[in-house]
């Protein structure tokens, strides 16, 4: 009986040139998508080794996909070896795992060799994008703030008094939190509110402190576009 201890090649369904062309429009693509990202980026949580990952996952999805194939044992060994990796950065933006689906979906389809797919999915993608930035689609012109007071904790009623103050100040305002700080000395009530017109924040952190002691008074002003 006659052993075989040959190598039997796996890669024989494509070439190398698919693998070049592949790996290398995913590159392009998932750059273009990169380069989208930064430009139409407005919060301080911009992050460089974010936009380096969206490259390197559009290249790695072209390269699972290439290993795949239509191989189905291959697609379930591969889901059981990635099932382990965890990723302890949290996503910010809701806007961010957008990306990441779409150097996804660009990957995947270079992987499997729709290069048309992919140029044309990333090219009206990335210009839908470019446009809701440019012209600020679905933006809510209503600006709120959060104003938050921090008032002695010695069994004294000031929501009254407060609310006396946000009511001659502005249109609407509603209280979100009330919490301790301080080891329990300070009690720190925290509400959205609409100033009203040609009211500034230093008014309303003037009229509040006059009331509470002369302690901490905050208010958040654009909070919606800021990372706290």
């Amino acid at each position: 009986m006659n052993l075989d201890f040959g190598i039997t090649d796996l890669s024989g369904t494509f070439s190398v040139t698919d693998v070049v062309l592949a790996l290398s429009l995913a590159f392009v693509t998932s750059l273009v998508v990169a380069w989208t990202y930064r430009s139409t980026h407005r919060n301080i949580s911009y992050s460089q080794s974010y936009v380096h990952t969206l490259v390197i996952l559009g290249m790695l999805i072209a390269l699972i996909m290439l290993v795949v194939g239509s191989n189905i044992a291959r697609a379930f060994a591969l889901v059981g070896a990635l099932s382990v990796v965890r990723f302890r950065n949290a996503i910010k933006e809701t806007r961010d795992v957008g990306f990441i689906f779409l150097v996804m979906g660009v990957g995947m389809a270079c992987g499997t060799r729709f290069y048309t797919l992919a140029i044309i999915a990333t090219l009206v993608i990335c210009a839908v994008i470019v446009l809701m930035h440019r012209f600020n689609w679905f933006a809510l012109n209503v600006q709120r703030q959060v104003v938050k007071a921090q008032v002695p904790a010695d069994g004294t009623d000031y929501e009254p008094a407060i609310d006396d103050v946000l009511v001659r100040c502005t249109d609407e305002y509603e209280l979100i939190s009330t919490e301790t700080v301080r080891g329990g000395a300070l009690v720190e009530m925290a509400y959205t509110a609409r100033l009203k017109k040609g009211v500034r924040a230093g008014d309303v952190i003037e009229r509040l402190r006059a009331l509470n002691s002369g302690q901490k008074v905050t208010v958040l002003t654009g909070y919606d576009q800021t990372d706290l």
